[in-house]
């Protein structure tokens, strides 16, 4: 596999211009798929604009002054991707990358000092013990009760990722779209249709103006009851 990357052949999720330059940072494997997931230097340098260029992005990761989900980072292709948590401690500022209604990446600038991070349990697995470990869609696994179930969100803290709320998938509840033609949209979920073969799940959704539609439930990343339970910020890049 290829270690390059073109600008022209990036992720259509990366809001980056594409015929300024050739190429671009290409991220390392890591807790996000690529297609959702920008380098930690092309966030730094191209959508918030921080830097002018790699090098000074690559001094400010190797000083030790960025932190992603509460842990230091000073790889400038790591990859970061949705409802990450980036911070910038030396000028008290945190973000959370989101999906826009086009699906790209957007970054929302947080108001608040100790930010938490919403995961999604995509299934939960039993190991020595007998006890129940939870697979988030960031690659964290955690000990928990088995109180939880799949598809439902936990708030963790950062950096201990402790959990701290529960929200559960059930109709009724706030989700937001992560994927597909209705990406990045608000919504009350109506109805959960499971469906008995290889095929996937689907689940209708009801906007705020009262209209419906439906998508399939890996998209749907359920964040509140009555509204967000977590700060989804002020968009910075739209």
């Amino acid at each position: 596999m290829s270690r390059h990357l073109k600008r022209i052949a990036s992720p259509k999720s990366w809001p980056v211009s594409k015929k300024t330059n050739i190429w671009i940072t290409k991220p390392n494997p890591g807790p996000h798929s690529g297609k959702q997931a920008l380098p930690l230097g092309v966030l730094i340098r191209d959508i918030l604009k921080m830097v002018d260029n790699l090098r000074e992005a690559k001094r400010v990761l190797n000083e030790g002054n960025v932190l992603v989900d509460g842990i230091v980072r000073r790889d400038h292709k790591f990859p970061v991707g949705v409802f990450d948590v980036v911070q910038f401690p030396k000028i008290n500022t945190s973000y959370r990358l989101l999906l826009d209604p086009k699906g790209r990446l957007v970054v929302n600038v947080l108001d608040v000092e100790d930010p938490k991070k919403p995961c999604k349990i995509l299934n939960k697995t039993t190991i020595k013990g007998g006890k129940v470990q939870l697979n988030l869609h960031d690659g964290t696994n955690i000990i928990a009760s088995n109180d939880y179930k799949s598809n439902d969100t936990v708030i963790l803290t950062l950096p201990g990722k402790s959990i701290d709320k529960h929200i559960k998938y059930e109709a009724g509840n706030k989700a937001l779209i992560t994927g597909g033609t209705h990406s990045g949209e608000l919504a009350s979920i109506t109805d959960i249709k499971k469906v008995r073969s290889s095929r996937h799940n689907m689940v209708v959704l009801t906007r705020n103006d009262g209209t419906d539609f439906e998508t399939i439930e890996d998209y749907v990343f359920v964040v509140g009851t009555d509204k967000p339970e977590f700060n989804l910020g002020g968009a910075v890049h739209e």
